[in-house]
């Protein structure tokens, strides 16, 4: 219901802007960015065949790997270790708070001459805050109790995402910033619509192969059945 409301807002308030928002045709840019899709990509190309583009694409295409298992895969294995989903979602409250504030506070640190520094600085920080999920993950059977789980288990939990969304908005900011102080004015849209698009994909395509990850890495073992491995899929329906 809450999907098919917003999809509906959306449908509607868009239609209405395309059929009834009219350009203003006395402000005619002196230089437009590109002429049509064929020279936007064309633009996108020879951008992206720079050696300090390519550079920087290669670096943000990888610079997630270390904390995709931590990001994708953490609140699924604390649902399977019996966290309640519904727990999980009332955590995500006390954050959103944060995620306003963060990227405030962060601001002021990427605005200089060298945004960069941030990322940098906060990506150890976020590695091992994927050391601390994995604890939190072997932790949840440890503490788990009748009644479910008890209410210290849940302020580290809450401690840690908040530690967690420094670290992530630290780097998310830094890019940014990085993005918008490289990109040419005369073709910014295009310059930093590449740059925040790649960007994306690096946040994207770690966790994903991640989720792909966790079934064949995931080690299981039979009860009641000495000497037979529960590897695959297969085997564990057997």
């Amino acid at each position: 219901d809450f999907l098919f409301f917003w999809g509906a807002v959306f449908l509607v308030t868009t239609t209405l802007v395309a059929f009834l928002k009219k350009e203003n045709q006395e402000l005619i840019p002196a230089k437009e960015e590109t002429k049509g899709i064929t020279d936007t990509y064309r633009l996108l190309f020879s951008i992206i065949k720079m050696p300090a583009v390519l550079t920087f694409c290669l670096l943000i295409l990888t610079s997630k790997v270390g904390f995709s298992a931590a990001d994708a895969v953490t609140g699924l294995k604390l649902v399977e270790e019996g966290v309640p989903k519904e727990h999980l979602a009332l955590l995500a409250v006390p954050m959103v708070p944060l995620q306003i504030i963060l990227p405030l506070v962060i601001s002021k640190y990427t605005a200089g001459p060298q945004p960069l520094n941030t990322f940098y600085k906060a990506m150890p920080y976020r590695l091992l805050l994927g050391l601390e999920f994995a604890f939190l993950v072997w932790w949840a059977p440890k503490v788990k109790h009748e009644g479910g789980f008890p209410i210290y288990y849940y302020a580290v939990v809450v401690l840690s995402y908040a530690l967690h969304q420094v670290t992530l908005y630290s780097m998310y900011v830094a890019i940014m910033a990085f993005n918008a102080k490289v990109s040419d004015p005369l073709i910014g849209g295009t310059y930093m619509t590449l740059l925040n698009t790649v960007s994306n994909l690096g946040g994207n395509w770690p966790s994903t192969v991640a989720l792909w990850l966790v079934d064949p890495l995931t080690v299981k073992e039979c009860e009641g059945a000495q000497g037979h491995s529960c590897a695959t899929a297969a085997a564990t329906e057997v």
